[in-house]
């Protein structure tokens, strides 16, 4: 069985779908002690994402936040699979 990913899951208001960042898990504990903090004091925080990429993060438009685990075959921001370029699947 394969290891299962790290991710980031947003709830934005105004939006119903959430925003899901596949972190690595030293990404993973860094941000799980201070996820509470972001959100109480709303700011914006650069978050590493798994590929070795950076999301800035404007927590002051998000609802709620969680860190979860994902299957390893979903697609989410962030995951360290090849890239493929424009609509190719």
């Amino acid at each position: 069985m394969a290891d299962s990913k790290r991710a980031l899951v947003l709830h934005l208001t105004g939006s119903g779908e959430p925003a899901v960042f596949a972190l690595s898990d030293d990404a993973a504990g860094q941000l799980g002690e201070k996820l509470a903090g972001l959100m109480q004091s709303a700011t914006v925080e650069a978050v590493a994402l798994a590929d070795g990429s950076t999301v800035a993060v404007n927590f002051a438009h998000v609802a709620t936040a969680h860190l979860d685990e994902l299957p390893p075959n979903a697609r989410i921001y962030g995951n360290a699979q090849p890239r493929r370029h424009g609509f190719a699947t």
